[in-house]
Protein backbone atom coordinates (compact mmCIF):
# COMPACT_ATOMS: atom_id res chain seq x y z
CA UNK A 1 0.00 0.00 0.00
CA UNK A 2 2.55 2.53 0.86
CA UNK A 3 4.84 1.35 -1.78
CA UNK A 4 1.54 2.18 -4.39
CA UNK A 5 0.76 5.41 -2.66
CA UNK A 6 5.05 6.56 -2.97
CA UNK A 7 4.88 5.18 -6.65
CA UNK A 8 1.76 7.65 -7.32
CA UNK A 9 3.44 10.86 -6.08
CA UNK A 10 6.19 10.37 -7.65
CA UNK A 11 4.31 9.72 -10.89
CA UNK A 12 2.04 13.14 -9.70
CA UNK A 13 3.67 15.45 -12.26
CA UNK A 14 2.92 12.89 -15.42
CA UNK A 15 -0.59 12.53 -14.30
CA UNK A 16 -1.60 15.50 -13.45
CA UNK A 17 0.13 16.36 -17.25
CA UNK A 18 -2.39 13.65 -18.93
CA UNK A 19 -5.29 15.03 -16.44
CA UNK A 20 -5.42 18.64 -18.01
CA UNK A 21 -5.02 16.84 -21.21
CA UNK A 22 -8.30 15.37 -20.85
CA UNK A 23 -9.77 18.51 -19.25
CA UNK A 24 -8.42 20.18 -22.35
CA UNK A 25 -9.53 17.71 -24.33
CA UNK A 26 -13.27 17.27 -22.63
CA UNK A 27 -13.84 21.41 -22.70
CA UNK A 28 -13.25 21.65 -26.05
CA UNK A 29 -14.68 18.59 -27.40
CA UNK A 30 -17.62 19.61 -25.21
CA UNK A 31 -17.82 22.86 -27.34
CA UNK A 32 -17.27 21.74 -30.73
CA UNK A 33 -20.14 19.12 -30.22
CA UNK A 34 -22.54 21.76 -28.72
CA UNK A 35 -21.92 24.38 -32.00
CA UNK A 36 -22.51 21.35 -34.26
CA UNK A 37 -25.18 19.86 -31.87
CA UNK A 38 -27.40 23.84 -32.50
CA UNK A 39 -26.54 23.77 -36.32
CA UNK A 40 -27.28 20.24 -36.82
CA UNK A 41 -30.75 20.22 -34.86
CA UNK A 42 -31.60 22.95 -36.31
CA UNK A 43 -31.34 21.60 -40.25
CA UNK A 44 -32.82 18.45 -38.92
CA UNK A 45 -35.84 20.27 -37.76
CA UNK A 46 -36.58 22.70 -40.33
CA UNK A 47 -39.20 22.25 -42.45
CA UNK A 48 -36.90 23.10 -45.97
CA UNK A 49 -35.70 19.46 -47.24
CA UNK A 50 -32.96 21.31 -48.43
CA UNK A 51 -31.89 21.92 -44.57
CA UNK A 52 -33.58 19.00 -42.85
CA UNK A 53 -32.08 16.19 -45.54
CA UNK A 54 -28.47 17.28 -45.40
CA UNK A 55 -28.51 17.77 -42.09
CA UNK A 56 -30.26 14.24 -41.05
CA UNK A 57 -27.45 12.79 -43.24
CA UNK A 58 -24.33 14.01 -41.46
CA UNK A 59 -26.14 13.11 -38.16
CA UNK A 60 -26.88 9.38 -38.87
CA UNK A 61 -23.44 9.30 -40.58
CA UNK A 62 -21.54 9.90 -37.15
CA UNK A 63 -23.71 8.61 -35.03
CA UNK A 64 -23.25 5.32 -37.19
CA UNK A 65 -19.92 5.05 -37.52
CA UNK A 66 -17.39 4.24 -34.40
CA UNK A 67 -15.86 6.52 -32.93
CA UNK A 68 -12.48 4.81 -32.94
CA UNK A 69 -13.02 4.95 -36.65
CA UNK A 70 -13.67 8.56 -36.71
CA UNK A 71 -10.26 9.38 -34.82
CA UNK A 72 -8.27 6.58 -36.84
CA UNK A 73 -9.67 8.34 -40.45
CA UNK A 74 -8.61 11.57 -39.18
CA UNK A 75 -5.58 10.65 -37.80
CA UNK A 76 -3.99 7.88 -40.08
CA UNK A 77 -5.96 8.85 -43.66
CA UNK A 78 -6.24 12.53 -43.80
CA UNK A 79 -2.67 13.25 -43.84
CA UNK A 80 -2.45 10.51 -46.79
CA UNK A 81 -4.32 13.91 -48.67
CA UNK A 82 -1.92 16.15 -47.31
CA UNK A 83 -3.61 17.26 -43.97
CA UNK A 84 -2.21 15.75 -41.23
CA UNK A 85 -2.99 17.49 -38.11
CA UNK A 86 -1.86 17.82 -34.12
CA UNK A 87 -3.07 14.98 -31.96
CA UNK A 88 -4.91 17.10 -29.66
CA UNK A 89 -6.55 18.42 -33.09
CA UNK A 90 -7.91 15.31 -33.71
CA UNK A 91 -9.03 14.21 -30.43
CA UNK A 92 -11.06 17.20 -30.69
CA UNK A 93 -12.54 16.63 -34.08
CA UNK A 94 -13.27 13.04 -33.45
CA UNK A 95 -14.79 14.00 -30.07
CA UNK A 96 -16.67 17.05 -31.29
CA UNK A 97 -18.00 15.49 -34.56
CA UNK A 98 -18.91 12.09 -32.85
CA UNK A 99 -20.88 13.74 -29.95
CA UNK A 100 -22.11 16.71 -31.73
CA UNK A 101 -24.20 14.15 -33.78
CA UNK A 102 -26.07 12.20 -30.81
CA UNK A 103 -26.33 15.82 -29.00
CA UNK A 104 -27.82 16.96 -32.21
CA UNK A 105 -30.94 14.77 -31.94
CA UNK A 106 -30.95 16.25 -28.53
CA UNK A 107 -31.47 19.63 -29.66
CA UNK A 108 -34.10 18.75 -32.07
CA UNK A 109 -36.36 16.68 -30.12
CA UNK A 110 -36.35 19.74 -27.45
CA UNK A 111 -36.94 22.08 -29.99
CA UNK A 112 -40.01 20.11 -31.16
CA UNK A 113 -40.93 19.45 -27.57
CA UNK A 114 -41.70 23.27 -27.38
CA UNK A 115 -45.72 23.83 -26.60
CA UNK A 116 -47.01 24.66 -29.57
CA UNK A 117 -48.79 27.56 -28.34
CA UNK A 118 -45.48 28.83 -28.32
CA UNK A 119 -45.29 28.64 -31.94
CA UNK A 120 -48.88 29.98 -32.37
CA UNK A 121 -48.26 33.17 -30.36
CA UNK A 122 -45.00 33.93 -32.55
CA UNK A 123 -46.33 33.96 -35.62
CA UNK A 124 -49.69 35.90 -33.98
CA UNK A 125 -46.82 38.35 -33.21
CA UNK A 126 -45.10 38.55 -36.75
CA UNK A 127 -42.04 37.51 -35.48
CA UNK A 128 -39.45 36.28 -37.96
CA UNK A 129 -37.94 33.15 -37.99
CA UNK A 130 -34.51 33.80 -36.77
CA UNK A 131 -36.26 35.93 -33.82
CA UNK A 132 -38.82 33.70 -32.36
CA UNK A 133 -35.95 31.09 -32.25
CA UNK A 134 -33.39 33.15 -30.64
CA UNK A 135 -36.10 34.91 -28.03
CA UNK A 136 -38.93 31.98 -27.71
CA UNK A 137 -38.46 28.60 -28.44
CA UNK A 138 -34.46 28.23 -28.29
CA UNK A 139 -34.30 29.66 -24.34
CA UNK A 140 -37.40 27.05 -23.38
CA UNK A 141 -35.76 24.10 -25.36
CA UNK A 142 -32.46 24.98 -23.85
CA UNK A 143 -33.97 24.02 -20.60
CA UNK A 144 -35.39 21.13 -21.67
CA UNK A 145 -32.25 19.73 -23.07
CA UNK A 146 -29.52 20.23 -20.41
CA UNK A 147 -30.05 17.15 -18.27
CA UNK A 148 -29.77 14.82 -22.11
CA UNK A 149 -26.84 16.98 -22.82
CA UNK A 150 -25.03 16.65 -19.68
CA UNK A 151 -25.52 12.55 -20.33
CA UNK A 152 -23.78 12.76 -23.09
CA UNK A 153 -21.00 15.20 -22.18
CA UNK A 154 -20.05 12.76 -19.22
CA UNK A 155 -19.93 10.20 -21.93
CA UNK A 156 -17.77 13.08 -24.22
CA UNK A 157 -15.44 12.83 -20.99
CA UNK A 158 -15.15 9.26 -20.58
CA UNK A 159 -14.57 8.97 -24.32
CA UNK A 160 -11.26 11.06 -24.07
CA UNK A 161 -9.48 7.82 -22.82
CA UNK A 162 -9.86 6.61 -26.54
CA UNK A 163 -7.32 9.06 -27.87
CA UNK A 164 -4.35 7.41 -26.34
CA UNK A 165 -4.43 5.17 -28.97
CA UNK A 166 -3.07 7.65 -31.37
CA UNK A 167 -0.25 7.99 -28.41
CA UNK A 168 -1.78 11.36 -26.97
CA UNK A 169 -0.88 11.59 -23.73
CA UNK A 170 -3.79 11.85 -21.71
CA UNK A 171 -4.99 10.55 -18.36
CA UNK A 172 -5.44 7.43 -19.42
CA UNK A 173 -1.69 6.94 -20.98
CA UNK A 174 0.14 7.92 -18.10
CA UNK A 175 -2.65 5.37 -15.95
CA UNK A 176 -1.27 2.73 -18.09
CA UNK A 177 2.05 3.77 -17.28
CA UNK A 178 1.74 3.71 -13.52
CA UNK A 179 0.89 0.17 -13.82
CA UNK A 180 4.35 -1.15 -14.44
CA UNK A 181 5.37 0.54 -11.13
CA UNK A 182 2.35 -0.56 -9.01
CA UNK A 183 -0.12 -2.96 -10.15
CA UNK A 184 -3.35 -2.89 -12.79
CA UNK A 185 -6.05 -2.76 -9.69
CA UNK A 186 -4.17 -0.10 -8.09
CA UNK A 187 -3.79 2.11 -11.19
CA UNK A 188 -6.80 1.64 -12.83
CA UNK A 189 -9.12 1.07 -9.82
CA UNK A 190 -7.85 3.51 -6.88
CA UNK A 191 -6.20 6.17 -8.97
CA UNK A 192 -8.16 5.90 -12.69
CA UNK A 193 -11.65 5.64 -11.54
CA UNK A 194 -11.79 8.33 -8.94
CA UNK A 195 -9.88 10.87 -11.39
CA UNK A 196 -12.35 10.07 -13.57
CA UNK A 197 -15.37 10.65 -11.09
CA UNK A 198 -14.23 13.47 -9.76
CA UNK A 199 -14.48 15.40 -13.36
CA UNK A 200 -17.63 13.71 -14.02
CA UNK A 201 -18.88 15.61 -11.09
CA UNK A 202 -17.31 18.37 -11.48
CA UNK A 203 -19.15 18.73 -15.39
CA UNK A 204 -22.60 17.29 -13.80
CA UNK A 205 -22.54 20.04 -11.17
CA UNK A 206 -21.83 22.84 -13.80
CA UNK A 207 -24.45 21.32 -16.57
CA UNK A 208 -26.92 21.07 -13.10
CA UNK A 209 -25.83 25.02 -12.18
CA UNK A 210 -26.75 25.89 -16.11
CA UNK A 211 -30.40 24.06 -15.75
CA UNK A 212 -31.22 26.15 -13.18
CA UNK A 213 -30.31 29.04 -14.38
CA UNK A 214 -31.86 28.34 -17.45
CA UNK A 215 -35.31 27.42 -15.49
CA UNK A 216 -35.13 30.61 -13.37
CA UNK A 217 -34.92 33.07 -16.26
CA UNK A 218 -38.13 31.17 -18.21
CA UNK A 219 -39.73 31.77 -14.23
CA UNK A 220 -39.74 27.81 -13.47
CA UNK A 221 -37.42 27.84 -10.58
CA UNK A 222 -35.55 29.21 -8.06
CA UNK A 223 -32.18 31.37 -9.25
CA UNK A 224 -28.56 29.56 -8.80
CA UNK A 225 -27.97 32.20 -6.06
CA UNK A 226 -30.93 30.65 -4.18
CA UNK A 227 -30.24 27.17 -4.96
CA UNK A 228 -26.28 27.36 -3.77
CA UNK A 229 -27.74 29.84 -0.64
CA UNK A 230 -27.22 27.58 3.09
CA UNK A 231 -30.03 29.74 4.38
CA UNK A 232 -33.80 29.37 3.26
CA UNK A 233 -35.22 32.51 0.56
CA UNK A 234 -38.46 34.14 1.50
CA UNK A 235 -40.30 32.02 -0.28
CA UNK A 236 -39.01 28.75 0.88
CA UNK A 237 -39.39 29.81 4.47
CA UNK A 238 -43.24 30.70 3.40
CA UNK A 239 -43.93 27.59 1.85
CA UNK A 240 -42.52 25.84 5.02
CA UNK A 241 -44.77 28.29 7.01
CA UNK A 242 -47.78 27.19 4.69
CA UNK A 243 -46.94 23.59 4.91
CA UNK A 244 -46.97 23.43 8.81
CA UNK A 245 -50.47 25.42 9.15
Amino acid sequence: MLENLQATADAWPFLAQGLWVTIQLTVMGSALSLVLAVILGLMAGASNKALAIPGRIIIEFFRGTSLVVQLFFIFFVLPQFGLELPGMVVGVLALGLNYGAYCAEVVRGSIASVPQGQWEATTALSMSPVHRMRRVIFPQAWALMIPSLASLLVHLLKGTAIVSVILLRDFTFYLDQLTRETNTFWAYAAVGLVGYFVLALILTLFMNALEARAKNRLGRGPSLREVLSPTPTNKDALSTAGGGV
